[in-house]
This record gives C-alpha cells, sequence and structure tokens, in this order.
C-alpha cells in the first residue's frame, strides 16, 4: 500500500518512481544456468586451542542461539543449556566442530533427527547426547529458546 501510495506522488511531482526489484525464487532459471541459487562461501572451520573454556562456553552459547533456521536456534540453544557447563574441553571442542563446520543447517537438523546419517567425522559422545536430547523424553514444551539468566546464576 505504502509503495502505490509513493509510486503516485512521485507521478505527480513528475518523477520516475525507482526501479522495482525482481523478486526470484527457486526455479526462475533453468535448472542447468546454475543462477538460480546464491551461495555465500563460509570459512572453513578451525578449531581454537587457546581459547579459554569460559570464553569457549559462551561463544557456543551464543552460536547455538542464532542459528541459520528456526529449528536448529531451538534445538541447540536448549541442549546448550542443559548440557554445556558438564562438558569437558574435548566435547566442548566436538559440539564446535559440529554446529560450525556444516555449511549447511539442515545437515545438523537431520543428524540429529536420525533423519540421515552423519559423516563418520561426526559420530562421537556430543552427537549422541544431541540425539537423545533430540528424542525428548521427558515431553518438555520446547517453544522458545531458554532466557539468558541461566549464564549468570
Amino acid at each position: 500500500m505504502a509503495a502505490l501510495v509513493t509510486r503516485r506522488l512521485l507521478s505527480l511531482l513528475g518523477r520516475a518512481p525507482p526501479p522495482q526489484p525482481r523478486r526470484c525464487y527457486r526455479g526462475d532459471s533453468p535448472a542447468d544456468s546454475g543462477r538460480d541459487m546464491l551461495e555465500i562461501p563460509l570459512p572453513p572451520w578451525q578449531p581454537r586451542p587457546d581459547e579459554p573454556l569460559q570464553t569457549k562456553r559462551a561463544r557456543l552459547v551464543y552460536e547455538s542461539r542464532k542459528r541459520g533456521m528456526l529449528e536448529n536456534c531451538l534445538l541447540l540453544s536448549l541442549f546448550a543449556k542443559e548440557n554445556l557447563s558438564q562438558m569437558n574441553e574435548q566435547q566442548l571442542n566436538l559440539y564446535d566442530r559440529l554446529i560450525n563446520e556444516p555449511s549447511n543447517d539442515w545437515d545438523i537438523y537431520y543428524w540429529a533427527t536420525e533423519a540421515k546419517p552423519a559423516p563418520k567425522v561426526f559420530e562421537n559422545d556430543v552427537l549422541e547426547m544431541l540425539r537423545e536430547f533430540t528424542k525428548n523424553k521427558n515431553k518438555e514444551q520446547r517453544l522458545r529458546q531458554p532466557d539468558l539468566e541461566y549464564l549468570f546464576v
């Protein structure tokens, strides 16, 4: 509605409205053109061996909450709240790699829900913990991310 009003005002003033960007969806381009997908290259995951544990836990809490898709935001933030404080350094490193190395968030989700098998490099006790958590055996409502107050207790 606002765009229509703006266009009319501009036409009354004798100015041309700015060109409207064309919004595309998958399928607008021929399948073989390669122009129907935009991929942003991600830097490769690198371990941080000298990072203090408190800093690593805080970073992993943040990264667990800020995912590319809501399903992982919910799943990983709740998992992080319940488990990060008890994980040892090796487990924290495995979790860091699990949530930061794959470039596709759906992969993490499918591995956690066991919809698809995970590559051998990610098959470890942390992924097993995440899979058990994902089963939600206590039938908890997991509709929102946890508040951040638990970090300061």
